[in-house]
């Protein structure tokens, strides 16, 4: 593929084009999790962030390492721990002489500074941490000693949660929660897959990545990319339509959305949901479906697109009550439900 130049040069064709050759480079180390894959470079188009949540082993650094030497931009890895401070990841401002022996302060930045970031266990850092990191995604830039300090685009950050061992971890709260595009699932690998992740780790050779961009103009290629997933265009119709499942998402008895016709109160959402999704729900709903138009070689979103993207979308988003939890009842399910609800709805 050619090298591509400037957003309003970019056609439908090169983006699809770009993401699967991202996509087709990240499988030759990655194993698997074509689902997880796709949904991971959706949100970063999307210019979003992404939660996942796997059991250790299942490849999360290797995924986020992989997909930072596919688009050739840097890559840094952060192992939260309950002992790690604010300004272990933002940087910090020393003390260090010049040549004529004046001292200065001058700020050192942290891993924070680079484009793709893994914030690996985010839950095990204390929320004052958590915060620090959050803060940047959400403003893209840090704050030291009063200067703010821009962070560089793009930035991208995949924070991870370990399912299987809650001791010594700070949950994150559902408004921090919120701030995250999608959240994305590593299932376990199944005995096929098993034994070709053996057979390629165990051996003399190791899979090579060839970078999709040229180091010099990655940043801004991939940039571009971004601002033409904003240029797909949403009709009101299917705006209309992610506002319709999003106010489905919450029960009927809510303090915070009001009843009537425009709202659908699905029997399943009114026994398990305690808080459904907020509005920032709806946007990740748009967005993610504005990359998957694109992949489908569209300008223009779909009732499907917007189906395709609703779990990873909203699945975190949904706070359930204690009768969802003793039902063994996900929040992935309640999401389904609700598209299938506001799909009847309509017929």
């Amino acid at each position: 593929m050619s090298e591509l130049q400037a957003a309003d040069t970019l056609t439908v064709a090169d983006f699809a084009r770009t993401f699967r050759r991202v996509q087709a480079e990240i499988h030759k180390v990655i194993i698997g999790h074509e689902q997880a894959v796709e949904e991971l470079l959706c949100a970063l188009f999307a210019g979003g962030h992404v939660l996942i949540e796997g059991v250790p082993g299942t490849g999360k650094t290797t995924l986020v390492k992989t997909l930072g030497m596919a688009l050739n931009l840097s890559f840094n890895r952060v192992q939260f721990t309950v002992d790690l401070m604010p300004a272990d990841i933002t940087g910090t401002r020393v003390i260090l002489s010049d040549g004529d022996g004046r001292r200065e302060f001058t700020f050192q930045p942290g891993p924070i500074f680079c484009h793709i970031l893994l914030g690996d266990e985010i839950n095990r850092a204390t929320p004052k941490t958590q915060s620090a990191l959050l803060e940047a995604m959400a403003e893209l830039q840090v704050t030291v000693s009063g200067t703010t300090y821009p962070l560089p685009p793009p930035y991208f950050v995949m924070a991870t949660l370990n399912p299987i061992e809650m001791e010594g971890t700070y949950p994150l709260p559902e408004a921090q929660l919120d701030r995250f595009l999608f959240k994305v699932r590593l299932d376990f690998p199944d005995q096929e897959q098993l034994v070709r992740i053996i057979s390629s780790t165990t051996g003399p050779e190791e899979a090579g990545v060839a970078p999709v961009f040229g180091q010099a103009d990655a940043a801004a290629q991939v940039e571009a990319l971004k601002r033409l997933v904003r240029e797909v265009l949403a009709p009101p119709a299917m705006e209309q339509y992610a506002a319709r499942i999003v106010r489905a998402t919450q029960p009927e008895n809510s303090r915070y959305v009001g009843g009537g016709s425009a709202a659908q109160h699905d029997e399943m959402v009114n026994r398990y949901v305690m808080f459904g999704s907020s509005p920032r729900g709806a946007q990740a709903l748009i967005l993610g479906a504005k990359v998957r138009a694109l992949l489908d070689g569209r300008a223009n979103l779909a009732r499907e697109d917007i189906d395709a993207v609703a779990v990873p979308s909203l699945a975190h988003r949904i706070m359930l009550n204690y009768a969802a939890h003793s039902d063994a009842i996900e929040a992935a399910q309640v999401v389904e439900r609700v598209i299938k609800s506001v799909h009847a709805a309509r017929t």
